[in-house]
């Protein structure tokens, strides 16, 4: 049984993104995540923002988003801007990352154990 950790309205969220990108895709799909990655960087609340590469180990994700926001509310106006931006570009994030044969696991995460 998993405990529910409470959660901080006022305390950092954490959106973790692992993607297992195949070799011939990796490129492309990098060169989106930089885009990205600048993009989330000169948002509001944005407290760390980094991509990641698997050097070793036995998992199949080879590339995670790390990115840390100062709270909810922070991630919540940054996603809002973000679909935004996506809306104008025309980018569909499922499709380019189904074109590219890419496979994620997306999620929020909150402190489990206060520090």
């Amino acid at each position: 049984m998993n405990p529910t950790p409470s959660v901080d309205p006022d305390g950092p969220v954490y959106r973790i993104d692992k993607f297992d990108v195949p070799a011939e895709s990796l490129n492309e799909f990098m060169d989106r995540v930089r885009r990205i990655q600048h993009h989330l960087g000169t948002l509001a609340g944005c407290s760390q923002n980094l991509v990641l590469a698997q050097t070793s180990g036995p998992g199949r994700f080879n590339v995670l988003t790390f990115v840390e926001w100062a709270n909810s509310r922070a991630m919540t106006n940054a996603r809002t801007l973000v679909q935004e931006h996506y809306q104008h570009e025309g980018f569909d994030p499922e499709a380019f990352m189904a074109a590219l044969g890419v496979q994620a696991d997306l999620g929020v995460y909150t402190p489990a154990i206060a520090s």
